[in-house]
């Protein structure tokens, strides 16, 4: 997969897609929660295979942490180490900036994932857009 620091409307329109497709048509999250006012100043990750987007994501500074947000890959190309992939380079551009601790909130069925990565659970689980999630982090130093 390539995968793309978003730096044009179309990687970004591509990104969207991405999250579209997975969040707003498979898991039923309302759109008006899937876009929200921190996508204007987020860096987006979208991942192509085949000129294809298949993969997208969003990171943010938050808190001394390099969030990582809106981690997708659609249902078909799940399974091929996609999401790992789009991950890595997000950690990479958190230490780009100088920021050694990363955070999320993944969905729980997805923990397993994130802990194979290096991520450790520091919250109970909690709802958001009706989906049961918890925060993790994991220290990039």
């Amino acid at each position: 997969m390539e995968i793309f620091k978003v730096n044009s409307r179309k990687q970004k329109d591509d990104a969207y897609l991405v999250r579209r497709v997975v969040f707003v048509e498979e898991q039923q999250v309302p759109i008006e929660l899937e876009l929200d006012e921190y996508d204007e100043t987020a860096i987006h990750f979208v991942g192509y295979l085949n000129d294809e987007p298949v993969a997208a994501s969003r990171l943010r500074f938050v808190q001394g942490f390099g969030k990582l947000e809106r981690i997708c890959v659609k249902k078909e190309y799940r399974g091929q180490s996609l999401g790992k992939q789009i991950i890595h380079s997000m950690e990479e551009v958190i230490r780009d900036y100088a920021y050694t601790k990363a955070k999320l909130n993944a969905q729980t069925h997805a923990e397993v994932f994130y802990e194979s990565l290096g991520y450790v659970t520091v919250s109970e689980p909690f709802m958001d857009a009706g989906i049961p999630h918890v925060t993790m982090v994991k220290s990039l130093s």
